[in-house]
């Protein structure tokens, strides 16, 4: 069946919409893919939101979430509309949308996670079935919650030699390590371009470190570095996710801006290589999707902490950019046919999990 993927990830920089064609198992095309950037004052307000969300014991209302939630919802229907209008496929084609919505807060430690989103008014928009709300199954029975791409990252590698790992460098990093008799193992490993981006934003005139330009001009303050290393969060072995709220910038304030890009970026791939050590088996290739695979002072650094060979997922004939929302909309298919999406391997949950919410259109 056609289904459409929507994804809000934690760079925070916009929505990942795209198509398939897939039976939710081993079987998925990509068919269309449209990314469409969010305004700096969205940007600003959604950020808002997660800090107000982050500093509330539960999910509940909130004036500026709701209002959040609601502009969110809307800007997910142009996004539909426009990625229809590309693909020169009509509403009646789809058979369900997966939307991701955008984490707010996420504390499995509490056993919540928070996605906003209106999952009923988008079916109502395009009169096609939504399912949302894809994390909180997971949390509330005891798992992660997250990440929930793995089940997509084994259909697309099955023919590929083992070990391997597929990375993936949104705001937070995930990895999903497959084992050479096939057992999967998936975790947050910490941050990616998250701290990267704020640390531009605040201390630079860029939204984001390009390329790793001026990552690759600066000099990594080792000290630094190992102080935010030694956070115990680390050493927790899998499965375990993190909030891109977790860490800040503050370990690297009062450095020079390309020194302060340079151990952040650093931060993000020793991360990795300390999660690499969690596995029994560690994997000698690392296929990297999302947006950091697009910072070649990331990609190297990934190299060197690592000692993997690390490559773009796109060498593999996979699309980088929009594997996350590909693997929305074949997590939607999967729910439609009663298939798990999370497993005790990859986010800790008690048995294979469904997930999700179905909201049929009125």
């Amino acid at each position: 069946m056609l289904a459409i993927g929507l994804m809000s990830g934690t760079s925070r920089d916009g929505i990942d919409a795209a198509l398939i064609e897939t039976d939710g198992e081993g079987a998925s095309k990509g068919i269309a893919f449209h990314a469409m950037p969010y305004g700096e004052g969205f940007r600003l307000r959604l950020a808002e939101a997660c800090g107000r969300a982050m500093a509330m014991d539960r999910p509940g209302f909130e004036p500026l979430i709701h209002a959040v939630e609601e502009e969110l919802t809307e800007l997910h229907v142009e996004a539909v509309s426009d990625l229809l209008a590309r693909s020169g496929h009509v509403t009646q084609d789809v058979a369900v949308i997966g939307f991701h919505g955008h984490t707010v807060a996420h504390r499995p430690e509490w056993r919540w996670t928070w996605q906003i989103g209106d999952g009923a008014a988008l079916a109502g928009a395009f009169g096609i079935p939504v399912v949302a709300d894809l994390r909180s199954a997971d949390v509330a029975a005891g798992g992660q919650g997250a990440p929930l791409l793995p089940v997509y990252h084994r259909a697309l590698a099955h023919d590929l030699a083992k070990p391997v790992a597929v990375l993936n460098l949104g705001g937070v990093a995930n990895i999903t390590a497959i084992a050479a008799d096939g057992e999967i193992v998936a975790f947050d490993t910490g941050m990616a371009s998250g701290l990267i981006d704020n640390w531009m934003q605040s201390h630079g005139d860029r939204s984001f470190d390009e390329n790793g330009a001026t990552a690759a001009g600066g000099r990594v303050d080792e000290d630094r570095l190992a102080h935010m290393l030694a956070d115990p969060w680390f050493a927790v072995p899998p499965p375990k996710s993190i909030d891109r709220e977790a860490f800040t910038i503050d370990a690297v304030r009062g450095l020079p801006l390309a020194d302060g890009a340079a151990t952040l970026t650093a931060f993000s791939a020793a991360a990795v290589s300390r999660g690499l050590g969690h596995l029994a088996e560690r994997p000698k290739r690392i296929y990297v999707a999302g947006g950091g695979r697009h910072n070649a002072t990331l990609m190297r650094m990934l190299g060197d902490y690592t000692g993997a060979e690390v490559r773009p997922v796109d060498d593999l004939g996979w699309d980088g950019d929009a594997l996350e929302a590909q693997g929305f909309a074949y997590m939607a298919v999967r729910h439609m046919k009663g298939l798990p999406i999370s497993f005790p391997g990859t986010t800790g949950a008690p048995r294979p999990m469904t997930g999700g919410v179905l909201f049929e259109p009125a």
